[in-house]
């Protein structure tokens, strides 16, 4: 009898087991896909290919920046700065039809921990590889914003 108590507890530990994973798998799944959104949105599209402030303001935490060094010191460049240059360039007559304003992108990774999300993003311009970019996400109450970016220009 208590040969089987055992075996029939083995059991539930195993399936209890398997189905909280896949209940925590769908959950990542489903916060990756929200964060990949949010980075076509603000950042491919709002930034680049469609010069969409207004995605940028909502997609990009107030107190981002783009990180980069300058000799041993970091420079930053605030999203303020970021998204008003871009609206300058869409009202000066910006053609997102033209081919050399066309970004293609390749998410090389996506990784999401709780309420913290890291992208690695490859960017392409008219087929030449350009940049390789690390996002940097939180979960705000309002929903995942980016706060900060570093990068590599190729």
């Amino acid at each position: 009898m208590k040969k089987t108590q055992i075996i029939i507890l083995a059991a539930l530990v195993l399936v209890s087991t398997s189905l909280a994973f896949t209940f925590k798998s769908d959950e990542d799944e489903a916060a990756k896909e929200e964060v990949k959104e949010l980075v076509l949105k603000a950042y491919v599209n709002g930034a680049f290919n469609e010069l969409d402030v207004d995605a940028m303001r909502k997609g990009f935490h107030e107190d981002f920046a783009i990180y980069s060094p300058k000799g041993e010191a970091i420079s930053k460049y605030p999203i303020k700065v970021w998204a008003d240059g871009t609206a300058k360039r869409k009202a000066n007559g910006y053609d997102a039809s033209a081919e050399k304003n066309k970004w293609d992108h390749n998410f090389a990774s996506v990784d999401v921990t709780g309420n913290a999300a890291q992208v690695k993003i490859e960017l392409h311009n008219q087929g030449k590889h350009v940049y390789t970019d690390y996002l940097s996400l939180l979960k705000f109450d309002s929903g995942w914003r980016i706060v900060a970016k570093v990068y590599h220009q190729h």
